[in-house]
């Protein structure tokens, strides 16, 4: 054995040593270790002194991996406070109840997942029966507004299931409830997956969009701080935990955010994260081991990991294991190679596992098939409670840093051979009656052979008053009641005053200024409103400055959980970066994914906290719906509210930035989700009706399950005051007004309609102007708000009609009797418009920015185009010469005119 020589230079040797001899006795000591007791004995006393010396807090980087072991050995293991045989017949009872809901529904071919509860089942039960809290809770969590908080649980997508059968053991579902499992149609089933919006009693988060669901939780722990230090609700008693697949932690979005959760020191939250070692198809890491991975990843990140793995079956391995060989064979034997061991016999296991070497060899004498199998079949640490229990305790007494837990388990346990580590299990949807049987006597549960029809299993309860019922009901209220749990405290907020909105309807006079720049000034003077100020949650992925809202920085703050720590380099200047603990601006750094999940939880404050929050994240509006539309839907999923702002919008207002800065599509995207109220406002006076709508709309006495998209401009214009005709209101919240009449025009003067939403407005404008000057046409402008809410109004009484009810669409309405055809102009693609053309009666026609943006000026930009005033003229006349109304020269002649 050679000495323990390094070969690359260290960063330690730049400086000086103050005892070399000392530290050559050190590295004499450590080479020594290795010549008589070998390498891996050298390795071991260094894990243990850096393990001493990270425990002492002595300042050396953490460890990054620890042994393939559990972290909290057997001996330390605290006493099980509850009732184990109890809560063992309790999970039985769900987990056959998860299985026969699936399988039931599986013969109509509506499908389901049972593997993944049946390898959670005890991660989830032990929470339920001794962590959650529910929102009964007593403490210090009440809210004056609202009730308790209680814990937020993200659940598993796939795991579903197995939270409707504890819900109908407790008596919260019933059998018909069951068996509408994925049967919504009727207004009365379950979803498949956690959808707040589908069963909103229940369902707090929707999580089955791989990623969303830790993104989301880490911001939510966030968010609970966030209200705290502001004095807005107390949530030292609200705990997140979100359970997650090792599958699913592939997921960008599901580590996005470690950082951030290590660097704030978030321990209000636990990751569960459950080590089946599978994911949809075949192994996680099939060559490699998931559980040190993630190890590595999260403590790399600032978080506490304790790894619960082996079951107690390990415990007499483990202790005749005195070389180490069992424990250096655990950490070489990658995934796929273990998830084989799970399903083959003693023989196979005693050649490939412990024929390794001499010494696990003779370790595997003193043991009989039936025991090492049993070791590698179904002993893992994720299906004893006493070790999730120790787990989840410890997770709660770590202070400082976030905790996750890796729990290995084998997917689809207790289904039998046929299911258990078997790649296909994912997609395996039901099981046969052979395999009930099986499963009912692994489970010792009392149903017998005659109930078990092949085509009908049946759902089993112990009955209302039976002690497993009672058991769980007390450990329920023990804990504050039901979970998980979705209650909303209706809490409207008071009306703001009018002032705000009547200086946006005022104009700008002679000034020019932006609709961002208009929507920001809205937002301050909304801020100093004395009873909902506070409330509102300015969100900015670092583009504060962008959009012209430095001037909040030293009024309202920028949240840290450590206030300022430094002295600020602009510190001596008006608008200096402030930071503080009780900060108002969330400023999150370059995440438009850690924005979304901000934003999400501070949208559902007022079902989550009972804290009814006004939330606004602003960013480029490229940068939104289509980075983040899966968020967005996520957010309607769960019943969101507040302002989505797409600043600089429109493929032609970015000047010199170019193909991936320049928006046309947005709206369109926008559109798509049911929840989303998308406008493109011209003009200030605009924005503010829109906000004031939407404050009432969401905060109101009769709040509703929406959110806003607004696009706004980085163009400087000057802002006119809102016109006093009829009508305009409404349609400002409706979607198209006529803004301005054609001026005076003749008898017989050619008539077009100009409809243009955003920016876009302007050039219409100036086109209206060239028909009347250039050409003799008299055309109308019409400002369109919200293409998408014209479409919605239409499609509503299309389906009203179908009913028998005689209901014109607001669009066909408003243009009824217009004269000439309608011709329609945005900054967007022309899709946008498009959605509603088939409700307009006069011949319809659409400019737009269609195909990839570019860097030029506005003015080149929209002319390469297509959508400037000249083009705007000669497509006007365009169609007014297919009518006859001017002459079939005229576009030609307007063509030439203008250089198009």
């Amino acid at each position: 054995m050679t000495d323990l020589v390094r070969t690359q230079p260290s960063a330690l040797d730049q400086l000086p040593d103050r005892d070399p001899e000392e530290t050559a006795e050190w590295g004499a000591s450590l080479d020594a270790v290795a010549r008589a007791a070998g390498s891996h004995r050298a390795s071991y006393l260094m894990r243990r002194t850096l393990e001493r010396a990270e425990s002492a807090g002595l300042a050396l980087p953490p460890l990054l991996e620890s042994d393939y072991l559990n972290t909290i050995p057997t001996a330390a293991e605290p006493a099980f406070p509850g009732d184990e045989a109890m809560e063992r017949r309790i999970t039985s009872w769900n987990r056959w109840n998860a299985a026969a809901m699936v399988t039931r529904g599986s013969r109509d071919g509506l499908g389901g997942h049972i593997a993944t509860f049946a390898s959670a089942a005890w991660l989830y039960e032990t929470g339920f029966q001794h962590f959650f809290r529910g929102k009964e809770a007593g403490g210090t969590s009440r809210s004056k507004t609202g009730g308790g908080s209680g814990d937020q649980l993200y659940i598993q997508g796939h795991a579903s299931p197995g939270i409707y059968a504890r819900a109908f053991l407790d008596g919260r579902l019933t059998e018909r409830h069951l068996d509408h499992f994925r049967r919504e149609a009727g207004g009365e089933g379950l979803p498949s997956y956690p959808h707040p919006r589908r069963l909103p009693w229940l369902w707090e988060f929707p999580t089955v969009s791989m990623g969303l669901g830790p993104i989301s939780a880490i911001y939510q722990a966030r968010f609970n701080r966030y209200l705290a230090a502001r004095g807005i609700k107390d949530t030292a008693n609200s705990h997140v935990w979100a359970f997650l697949g090792d599958g699913e932690m592939d997921e960008p979005e599901s580590t996005a955010a470690l950082a951030l959760a290590g660097r704030e020191g978030l321990d209000n939250l636990t990751f569960v994260i459950n080590c089946n070692l599978q994911r949809l198809d075949g192994p996680v890491r099939a060559n490699f081991k998931i559980v040190q991975e993630l190890e590595a990843q999260f403590r790399a990140a600032g978080w506490n990991v304790v790894k619960s793995l082996w079951g107690s079956a390990w415990d007499e391995l483990f202790a005749q294991d005195t070389t180490g060989a069992l424990v250096r064979r655990l950490r070489e034997v990658p995934d796929g190679q273990f998830q084989t061991y799970a399903t083959r016999d003693a023989a196979y296991i005693r050649e490939h596992f412990f024929g390794a070497e001499p010494e696990l060899a003779r370790l595997a004498q003193g043991f009989t098939d039936a025991k090492l199998a049993e070791c590698f079949h179904t002993s893992r640490a994720g299906h004893e409670p006493r070790k999730v229990y120790a787990a989840y305790r410890a997770a709660m007494a770590h202070k400082g840093a976030p905790t996750v837990v890796l729990a290995q388990t084998v997917k689809g346990w207790t289904l039998g051979p046929g299911f258990e580590s078997r790649n296909a299990n994912h997609q395996m949807k039901k099981l046969t009656g052979k395999e009930f049987r099986t499963m009912r006597d692994l489970l010792e549960l009392p149903i017998p052979d005659s109930k078990l029809d092949e085509h009908l299993v049946p759902y089993v309860h112990p009955g209302p008053d039976s002690p497993e019922v009672r058991y769980l009901q007390e450990r329920r209220a023990a804990l504050g009641g039901p979970a998980p749990a979705r209650r909303v405290h209706p809490v409207a907020l008071p009306e703001p005053s009018a002032k705000p909105f009547e200086t946006l309807a005022k104009g700008s006079g002679s000034q020019e200024i932006a609709t961002t720049m208009a929507f920001v000034r809205l937002v301050k003077d909304l801020m100093r409103e004395k009873e909902t100020g506070r409330r509102w949650v300015p969100i900015v992925p670092d583009e504060a400055r962008t959009f012209g809202m430095e001037s909040l920085f030293p009024t309202a703050g920028i949240y840290s959980p450590l206030g300022q720590t430094y002295d600020p380099v602009d510190r001596d200047q008006l608008l200096y970066y402030k930071e503080a603990a009780n900060g108002q601006i969330l400023n999150e750094g370059i995440t438009e994914s850690g924005s979304m999940a901000e934003f999400t939880a501070a949208a559902t404050s007022y079902a989550t906290h009972g804290e009814p929050m006004i939330p606004f994240y602003i960013f480029y509006s490229m940068f939104g719906w289509q980075r983040t539309a899966d968020q967005m839907w996520a957010l309607a999923d769960q019943l969101g509210r507040g302002f989505l702002i797409g600043a600089t919008a429109g493929r032609t207002t970015m000047t010199g930035e170019g193909l991936q800065h320049a928006d046309g599509h947005s709206p369109l995207i926008a559109s798509t989700n049911p929840a989303a109220l998308a406008y493109d406002p011209a003009f200030a006076y605009e924005v503010g009706a829109i906000v004031r709508e939407g404050l009432r709309r969401m905060y109101g006495p009769e709040a509703e399950d929406v959110f806003y998209y607004l696009t706004v401009y980085n163009e400087p214009k000057v802002q006119p005051s809102m016109p006093t005709g009829e009508g305009v209101e409404e349609g400002i919240l409706k979607g198209l007004y006529r803004y301005r009449e054609a001026t005076a025009p003749a008898a017989d003067s050619p008539r077009i309609q100009l409809l243009a939403s955003g920016t876009a407005i302007h050039w219409t404008l100036d086109a209206q102007k060239l028909l009347a000057d250039d050409w003799g046409v008299a055309a109308d402008v019409w400002s369109a708000t919200s293409w998408s809410e014209l479409r919605r109004d239409a499609l509503s009484c299309d389906a009203a009609q179908l009913n028998g009810e005689d209901r014109v669409p607001y669009v066909t309405r408003a243009l009824a009797g217009a004269p000439g055809p309608v011709l329609a102009v945005s900054d967007w693609m022309r899709a946008v418009p498009d959605q509603i053309s088939q409700w307009v009666e006069q011949d319809w026609y659409s400019l737009g920015t269609d195909g990839f943006g570019l860097s030029d000026t506005r003015e080149a930009a929209r002319r390469h185009f297509g959508v400037d005033a000249p083009a705007i003229v000669v497509a006007a006349l365009s169609r007014l010469a297919r009518q006859g109304a001017v002459p079939a020269t005229a576009p030609k002649e307007a063509a030439e005119r203008y250089g198009i």
